[in-house]
């Protein structure tokens, strides 16, 4: 048997029989360490995202589940809501220091701070520009109340205390109008952008431009930071990014026809190149006759099951059935996400979904409570 490999060895060339063996070792090696990385991969992918799992998983025991949802809907006033809020550690602290409103976004904000600043180093840029939400929200309802003249007090009402401006709130709060708005706003990234839009504004007199500006570039900021992921969890999180992205501009274009706007009115609002919907996918979303007509486009697209919404439109004329189906169809994504991803981005992705989903809700049964009457049975029907 030696002779024999001693011999096999020669005739290919091997001066001896243990630099073929040599050679048979290093293969070996070679194939084993490649085997070996093949099966650590996805574990050296998943280790930065144990920690923040762990914490994300801890927070995720302590949202509402339907019997204190169902709870906080027996409550006879709003003073009632506040008393049960006050028992939960995440919303006591807010309670007594701002509108019941302005302390369910606050709580929303913190929540997304708190998950950004643990997020892993390959995503945490994408987690950094979700924190411009609060900025942008900001900015726009300093604009819409100079425009509706409210008072100081009432434009602090609207404010999230979050967000990189939050030092800079208290200078803009105490603008006259948009022009000095702009000016305050000078040196940060959002006065170009305001800037930009101008002088729309001032052909339209209408805030629209300078919130859809707002909008648009942070949407943008949004898939340019997800758009070059490192691992299988940045790839899935550009794809539910982008999947928000598309719902965004799906509902601006169905608003905007059920108004019976035309493609030069809608354009300038729309981020010019989706997820799905690509750029010639939007045009002629845009260049649609009517409502019926962008439904009908969205065949062969994840979003054409929203056509179960139609006979529901014809009946209201409203679109809101479609942005609520949308809505849903975004959580569905993330329940998803959640159960396929769970070692991955997947727990992060599912809770903040979830705490999006409870402060809608508690938003709908804070503004129920203000109106005498109004049927704990309704609420219900108006939760999601």
């Amino acid at each position: 048997m030696a002779d024999d490999l001693t011999s096999i060895a020669i005739s290919m060339g091997f001066p001896s029989i243990e630099s073929f063996l040599s050679l048979l070792l290093v293969i070996g090696f070679i194939i084993g360490a490649i085997a070996v990385i093949a099966v650590i991969r996805p574990v050296l992918d998943y280790f930065p995202y144990a920690y923040p799992n762990a914490r994300v998983r801890a927070r995720m025991g302590r949202l509402l589940d339907e019997k204190q949802l169902s709870e906080i809907v027996e409550a006879d006033n709003l003073d009632e809501v506040k008393n049960y809020l006050r028992g939960l550690p995440e919303y006591a602290k807010y309670i007594d220091q701002y509108p019941l409103e302005k302390a369910l976004d606050a709580q929303l904000a913190e929540t997304y701070d708190m998950v950004a600043g643990m997020a892993p180093g390959a995503i945490k840029s994408v987690f950094k520009v979700l924190l411009q939400r609060w900025d942008v929200r900001n900015i726009k309802s300093i604009i819409a109340a100079k425009e509706a003249g409210l008072s100081r007090e009432e434009t602090e009402n609207l404010i999230v205390p979050f967000g990189e401006l939050k030092d800079s709130l208290d200078k803009l709060i105490d603008t006259k109008n948009v022009t000095e708005i702009i000016n305050g706003l000078e040196g940060t990234e959002y006065a170009h952008v305001l800037d930009d839009a101008l002088p729309s504004y001032e052909k339209t007199g209408m805030i629209l431009p300078l919130e859809a500006a707002l909008d648009k570039y942070f949407l943008e900021n949004l898939l340019v930071a997800a758009a070059n992921p490192e691992d299988e969890s940045g790839r899935v999180l550009h794809s539910f990014i982008g999947a928000q992205v598309d719902t965004t501009s799906l509902s601006i274009i169905l608003r905007a026809k059920a108004e019976g706007l035309t493609y030069d009115d809608i354009q300038p609002y729309i981020v010019s190149n989706g997820y799905q919907l690509r750029e010639w996918k939007l045009k002629d979303l845009m260049d649609a006759d009517d409502v019926n007509n962008v439904i009908s486009s969205l065949e062969g697209t994840d979003y054409s099951q929203i056509t179960e919404i139609l006979p529901e439109y014809s009946k209201t004329g409203s679109v809101s059935a479609f942005e609520t189906a949308l809505d849903e169809q975004i959580r569905q994504t993330a329940k998803d996400i959640s159960l396929k991803m769970p070692f991955g981005i997947g727990p992060m992705i599912g809770f903040l979904t979830k705490k999006e989903k409870e402060i809608r809700n508690l938003k709908v049964i804070t503004r129920a409570k203000r109106e005498l009457g109004f049927p704990n049975s309704k609420i219900m029907e108006l939760l999601v």
